[in-house]
């Protein structure tokens, strides 16, 4: 008979809901948990579980901020990890500096837990569907003791080092770039408008041309619809980039478009626009030159 999987994530945002439905999707059996009681309340309803963790979990996936929480959940006051059975796995999924990850699998082991290094990358709809990419890496033990959760949520997992460090390394370069492009396209964007060139128009034909990015075509029709509901927010990117500046720095390496990216994210933030989505960078863009960024559509009086 085989043996039921026992998952609980941690963490149910818009990447971590996905992840964990996914899961239950895969027939496991999984538990929530999040400081925002809704998002257990709503994963509750879709089938889930919420309240205490059972002792006999398989696994842990933590997909929150940043690495201060990942810490606090693992081993803070009331850290996990006190309370898993040796030879469970917890996969860290958050964007942490590879440092960090180094430290959290050997603290794990020091605990009998494994840990694998599983940054995610795919936003929140390929988090639903299970189809994320997850760069990953760790001892062969975790991998295997992973691989349920992994084949429920990933459409592509990269293995890319026996030992915590590379996957989130790998992650800082994604970022670097996602961050990057975000920002250009709020800036082609913004500058077609300066030349007569309407939003939906520039979605239309760019989308189209050498110049595309996978950002710009998720991003940009956001702008085109007015709609900042926050799919990932602003207020993620000085976090991440700043990851990716303190990496480079530790590595010697000048990163100039990193920084000055990062810079239009902070005048984001101080224009209060932290908790927007992340393609609400083009209004800094707007403000500088007096444009006025299309407003939300309004379906009834489109039909």
């Amino acid at each position: 008979m085989t043996m039921e999987f026992k998952t609980a994530v941690i963490g149910l945002g818009s990447m971590g809901y996905g992840m964990a439905l996914s899961c239950l999707r895969a027939g496991q059996k999984v538990w929530g948990a999040d400081i925002n009681p809704d998002a257990v309340g709503k994963f509750a309803m879709a089938g889930g579980q919420g309240g205490a963790f059972p002792t006999d979990l398989n696994a842990v996936v933590v997909v929150v901020l940043n690495a201060a929480q990942t810490e606090a959940v693992l081993f803070g006051a009331t850290g996990v990890v006190a309370t898993l059975s040796p030879g469970v796995v917890v996969l860290g999924c958050a964007t942490v500096p590879p440092a960090f990850a180094r430290e959290m699998e050997a603290r794990c082991a020091a605990a009998g837990v494994h840990y694998l290094d599983a940054p995610i990358s795919g936003g929140a709809a390929k988090a639903a569907q299970g189809a994320l990419s997850i760069m990953a890496a760790g001892r062969p033990e975790a991998f295997r003791a992973a691989r349920p959760v992994l084949d429920a949520c990933a459409q592509t997992v990269f293995e890319l080092g026996s030992e915590a460090g590379p996957g989130s390394a790998m992650k800082a370069v994604n970022q670097l770039l996602a961050g990057v492009h975000i920002a250009a396209m709020a800036e082609a964007l913004t500058f077609g408008m300066t030349q007569g060139i309407a939003p939906a128009a520039f979605v239309e034909v760019i989308s189209k041309c050498a110049g595309t990015s996978w950002m710009l075509e998720n991003r940009a029709p956001h702008i085109v619809d007015g709609d900042y509901s926050p799919r990932s927010q602003i207020n993620i990117w000085p976090k991440d980039l700043g990851i990716v500046l303190d990496v480079a720095k530790s590595a010697g390496f000048a990163a100039p478009i990193t920084a000055a990216t990062l810079q239009q994210y902070m005048v984001a933030v101080g224009m209060g626009l932290g908790a927007e989505d992340d393609a609400a960078i083009a209004k800094v863009y707007a403000r500088n030159v007096g444009l006025t960024l299309p407003g939300p559509r309004d379906p009834a009086a489109e039909g």
